[in-house]
């Protein structure tokens, strides 16, 4: 009988052989499923990541302010909102002052009742951080009495700190002006996500990291699909003996891996329900995940529902190209001809040329052709010639060895008769090595992104801003600032961005006293009057100040000016020269709208609370006053670098650990279907350490040769990469700690298996033969 009902009876007899059989067959069907089941949680993990961060966006933009272009009238639907946002210990703290002016004024999302003056509402996260012990200072920069708490809906994640206090000071900002450089007049909330592109090397790194984290599952699935494939082969041989043809054990075959991987599918949705319980432990931006946003998308669960059997029955059918399943018994290839190497070549050739530009130019830091679809494609098929290049590469090797101890000859001799379990057995942990190894690579290299700093012994230095509308001077709040504890210096001046002409392109304009002027830039002389400039201007230069009116208000700079002006580059001298730096009596900011003051600060590196003091001393003053470290922070362009920083170690760590439970069940699965071979050889006097030595000589050359090939692709791999986005490689010994991992997580493997080896090698394991 041939056609569906004869493929619906086969597979349906594969099905029932992998649930019974007793003891062994219901252990062989676990191995598979949980084997399978680790891999297909790996990947609904994964596929949940764009969803996660798609829900946080959501969430994000839904409580953005949202006012028009124009002015807005005060009505009974607005409300002043002004961003007031801090620091404390390190840790970001997201808030807003909110003065509603009208009886129907929109609530942020989360928000049962507007604050009222002196009150506020805040973040679970952050109300369990206010009744701390160590919050005292925290409390003091924030004296609002807490009325309610935010809800899920108006958080990104369950450990966000975000407050909203209620405000009775506040003055809308004018036109074009947004907090927190004022306060704005809003009408509703949910302003559309800006878009967020990504530059070439995070493209890069999201590729590379694709490919790290799938092509170890893949290669995870495919080792334990064939758990228990000897005993499958002797079942296939009894029905050829009752009367089965060739086709027929292929689908009953097929039916028990397609068994196998629907358990498998199972047991991955139930691990993965119970990892999403830990999602709050997984920080994005420094903020953990709700479990309710990590779920695939239906297209990707349908295709991992449907990729999976379907893998898992291609597998079985590859494994039996080299077996004659026939009515007397079980023939293996056992003159297998030489491994071909010019295919497993080609792999590596190919992912080659999907990373080598077609000028053969590296594109640079900006260039545009390359995506993260085609370096996953590229990193993709470089590692996948590691699990190809493998098995060719340890036969080669044992075919020349000859001679040694008993259980270097049993190692070697049966690697010569077949290398392939051995070397599927740390195909995923080398590809996961070489593709950890090149990660490193990369980020090393890419370091250049962030901004750094020299550390000149004067202390830490912050910087505090304070917006001012109707302009003014920086002395005060340099005062105030400067009697803070912990504070050892202080210099203060007004900046503001001034046009070149009508039609844009503007020069960043500083002005401060004599004092203050040689605390930034290098200065032979100063004299009240004089003016200076950098690179990005020169003397006689036409700048439109800011103004208020039609009527744009014109100042030259002198012809005196003096030129050629350095920045300095120790005490509070960090911010640069590069437009205009102007005392006083050349250029007078009273009444100049559309400044801001601002203050450098060296804070006493003895006071660990110093800065903390300052982010107080700013919230009395105005909770709009932005203080942050100068030099010590990422710039806000980088936080998806620093994301991944952190990312990438934790989910190849996490990888390798879920890759090394799987290989010890292959293991195990694997020494008990040896089982019999293991009491022939004690039985006829073998001692159990020389069996335990050939075991462990069996892992440990295809793991030598294995880590070697995986240094090398990992390295070439990287170096390339960092070619791609011009970065020279800062790292060459990038590979040393995770060829650690990896070989930790392999002699991890194999002494636990040395149990069930000893258990496996005594004499009553003949007494079914």
């Amino acid at each position: 009988m041939t056609g569906p009902r004869a493929w619906a009876r086969d597979l349906a007899m594969g099905a029932r052989f992998a649930v019974t059989g007793g003891r062994e067959g219901w252990l062989r069907t676990a191995l598979t499923a949980v084997g399978v089941g680790i891999g297909v949680a790996l990947l609904l993990v994964m596929t949940s990541v764009p969803e996660a961060l798609e829900a946080r966006e959501k969430r994000a933009s839904a409580r953005e302010p949202l006012s028009v272009g124009t002015p807005m009238a005060a009505g009974p639907t607005t409300l002043l909102f002004q961003t007031a946002d801090t620091v404390y210990r390190g840790r970001d703290i997201g808030g807003a002052l909110l003065q509603p002016e009208g009886p129907r004024a929109p609530k942020p999302p989360g928000v049962a009742e507007l604050p009222r003056p002196g009150e506020m509402v805040v973040s679970p996260a952050l109300g369990r951080l206010l009744r701390s012990a160590d919050a005292e200072l925290l409390k003091e920069r924030l004296p609002y009495r807490v009325t309610g708490t935010i809800g899920d809906q108006g958080l990104i994640g369950p450990d966000e700190l975000v407050y909203y206090a209620g405000g009775d000071h506040l003055v809308a900002s004018g036109p074009g002006t947004a907090p927190p450089y004022g306060a704005a007049r809003v009408d509703d909330f949910d302003r559309p996500a800006r878009p967020h592109p990504m530059r070439p090397e995070l493209k890069v790194l999201v590729g590379m990291a694709c490919a790290v984290l799938l092509m170890p599952v893949a290669v995870l699935i495919g080792t334990a699909v064939r758990f228990g494939g000897e005993r499958r082969d002797r079942r296939l041989a009894a029905l050829r003996l009752v009367g089965a043809d060739s086709r027929m054990t292929r689908r009953v075959a097929a039916g028990e891996a397609l068994s196998g991987s629907l358990l498998g599918l199972v047991v991955g949705a139930g691990l993965f329900l119970v990892a999403r319980q830990f999602a709050p432990s997984v920080s994005f931006y420094s903020v953990g995940v709700f479990p309710s946003d990590v779920v695939p998308s239906v297209m990707a669960a349908v295709s991992i529902a449907v990729a999976v059997p379907v893998g898992a029955v291609l597998v079985s059918w590859f494994a039996l190209r080299g077996v004659a399943i026939e009515p007397l018994g079980v023939v293996r290839e056992t003159a297998r001809g030489p491994r071909r190497l010019w295919w497993r070549l080609l792999l590596p050739a190919v992912g080659l040329a999907l990373l080598i530009p077609p000028d053969g130019k590296a594109p640079g830091l900006y260039g545009g052709w390359l995506t993260g679809y085609q370096a996953a494609a590229g990193a993709v098929l470089l590692m996948a010639g590691v699990t190809a290049l493998l098995p060719w590469l340890v036969g080669a090797f044992v075919a020349r060895l000859r001679g040694g101890p008993p259980s270097w000859q049993l190692a070697v001799r049966r690697l010569q008769l077949d290398s392939g379990p051995a070397s599927r057995a740390v195909s995923g942990i080398l590809v996961a090595v070489a593709g950890a190894i090149s990660l490193q690579m990369l980020l090393a290299g890419t370091w250049l992104f962030l901004p750094v700093f020299k550390d000149d012994g004067h202390g830490p230095v912050v910087t505090a801003g304070r917006y001012l509308p109707s302009g003014g001077d920086a002395r005060a709040l340099t005062e105030t600032f400067r009697a803070t504890k912990g504070v050892r210096q202080a210099v203060g001046h007004i900046t503001f961005e001034a046009s070149r002409n009508t039609s844009g392109g503007v020069v960043s304009v500083a002005v401060a006293d004599c004092a203050t002027l040689r605390e930034l830039a290098e200065l032979d002389s100063c004299t009240d009057g004089d003016v200076f400039t950098g690179p990005y201007a020169r003397p006689g230069m036409e700048l439109y100040l800011p103004s208020q009116g039609r009527e744009k208000r014109r100042w030259t700079v002198p012809a005196s000016a003096v030129t050629d002006t350095r920045p300095r580059e120790d005490s509070l001298g960090r911010g640069g020269v590069s437009g205009v730096l102007a005392t006083p009596g050349a250029l007078d900011t009273r009444g100049l709208p559309d400044v801001s003051a601002v203050v450098r600060m060296c804070l006493d590196p003895s006071s660990p609370w110093a800065l903390e003091y300052v982010r107080n001393t700013a919230a009395r003053v105005d909770p709009a006053i932005d203080v942050f470290d100068t030099g010590f922070r990422p710039k806000e362009e980088d936080t998806d670098y620093w994301t991944l920083l952190r990312a990438l170690p934790a989910g190849a760590a996490l990888t390798l650990a879920l890759i090394a439970v799987s290989l010890m069940l292959a293991t195990h699965e694997q020494l008990r279907e040896r089982k019999r071979a293991l009491a022939t050889l004690s039985a006829f006097g073998t001692r159990t350490s020389t069996v335990a030595l050939s075991v462990i000589w069996q892992t440990a050359i295809p793991v030598v040769l294995g880590m070697a090939l995986a240094v090398a692709s990992g390295v070439a791999l990287g170096w390339t990469m960092l070619k791609l986005v011009s970065r020279p490689v800062k790292d060459w010994f990038a590979f040393l700690p995770v060829a650690g991992w990896g070989l930790g997580v392999i002699a991890l493997i194999t002494a636990a298996a040395l149990p069930t080896l000893w258990r496996l090698t005594r004499p009553d394991g003949l007494r079914a033969e």
